[in-house]
């Protein structure tokens, strides 16, 4: 029997790995036993010797050990085989017949930490984030193509949190057919151009779903402000939902065009609507009041803890103006997609700024992860995307 790396807790520090969180941080380990290399399997225990779980290791991480289970074990094929499988069960009931783009696997939220995995028609599209899971990308690959039988699977690796693990950055094909430049998908009913090679994430914005089929059910005859459109997914819903006139804002230009093909692709020519590029705080001031619903769905503004009190003023300088811009009874969709950005502290800020443009407003509605985006209830960590819906008296 193979024997297992392990390491040893300081003492008092096992609560969080038996409540099921699945990271343990370097700092909370008093000694490492064994040779490790990155991507490791290994063992963690209490300081007085009570198993907790396995899992990968990385010394070369903050976050030594991402833990996979608290059971002893076997983590092969069949292992991973029976996560994907219990992950693709919650998607395939939610999904048929609404949408053929959606996150089959959500890392830590999937028990799988480490690991995505979104599909987009017969595309999978694969990233992965640890050493652990970069050792096992050809069993994941073939477990998928098992699963699912794709046309193909693109890697899309290239994200900056790799160089935590040790990892350089990787995209290109692992299976099948080489990838077009553009996959089409639809989304309840509305059609999108996808570019898994390049786009934002993955390709595109999958945890929004629900919120822009939300407001497709509010828009009619209303005139809408779409701030920080990227291909312009959030008004594409709002004119199929019969808005009156549409109004995007978005710094990229390449983005701008894709969203006028999207537009062209639903048929919504005739819906009145304007793209304009620039920085959406410059231009927000620029804009006449009287909208009925406005859209803040800003890129992160809080990558790091740190970042907090600058994204704060940022946030409330966005719905300052957004507030100062909406008709009575007009409504606004205000998103963080910041991990470190708590509820309480996102509400308080858009509160701040409701003070501030001297304007009474409700909260009607909060949005967040749909399905597709799992979150492991020990693993607070996991839930990043927070979104209000405010109404203006």
């Amino acid at each position: 029997m193979v024997t297992l790396p392990r390491i040893i807790l300081k003492k008092g520090r096992e609560k969080p790995v038996l409540r099921g969180h699945p990271w343990v941080f370097s700092g909370a380990v008093a000694k490492v036993e064994g040779e490790v290399s990155p991507g490791d399997i290994g063992e963690v225990y209490s300081k007085e010797g009570q198993f907790l779980g396995l899992g990968h290791l990385n010394p070369r991480s903050q976050i030594i050990l991402r833990l996979l289970t608290q059971k002893k074990e076997e983590l092969g094929e069949n292992f991973f085989r029976e996560r994907i499988s219990r992950a693709v069960g919650l998607r395939e009931d939610w999904f048929r017949g609404k949408t053929n783009a959606y996150r089959v696997i959500n890392g830590e939220g999937d028990y799988l930490p480490g690991l995505i995995v979104d599909r987009y028609r017969e595309t999978l599209v694969l990233q992965c984030l640890t050493a652990g899971m970069e050792r096992l990308k050809g069993i994941l690959t073939n477990l998928l193509v098992k699963e699912f039988h794709p046309q193909s699977i693109f890697e899309r690796s290239d994200v900056a949190t790799r160089s935590e693990e040790g990892l350089v950055e990787s995209r290109g094909l692992l299976y099948g057919k080489d990838v077009p430049e553009f996959i089409e998908i639809e989304e309840y009913g509305c059609r999108f151009r996808v570019n898994v090679k390049k786009g934002q994430k993955t390709g595109f914005y999958l945890d929004q779903r629900e919120s822009r089929f939300f407001l497709k059910g509010l828009s009619k005859g209303k005139k809408i402000l779409d701030c920080f459109c990227y291909t312009g997914t959030f008004s594409i819903h709002a004119g199929s939902g019969g808005a009156k006139e549409v109004t995007l804002i978005d710094s990229s230009e390449e983005a701008l065009a894709i969203a006028k093909e999207h537009f062209a692709l639903n048929q919504l020519e005739k819906i009145p609507h304007q793209f304009i590029r620039g920085d959406v705080f410059e231009i927000m001031r620029g804009l006449e009041p009287g909208y009925d619903i406005l859209i803040l769905d800003p890129p992160p503004f809080a990558k790091k803890k740190g970042h907090l009190p600058s994204a704060s003023r940022g946030y409330k300088d966005l719905n300052l103006w957004a507030f100062r811009l909406l008709n009575r009874q007009g409504l606004l969709f205000t998103f963080s997609c910041s991990h470190h950005m708590s509820w309480d502290l996102f509400q308080k800020i858009v509160f701040s700024a409701a003070l501030d443009s001297g304007r009474s407003v409700q909260l009607v509605g909060r949005m967040g992860h749909p399905w597709d985006h799992p979150i492991n209830l020990s693993h607070p960590e996991g839930e990043y995307l927070r979104g209000l819906i405010c109404r203006v008296l």
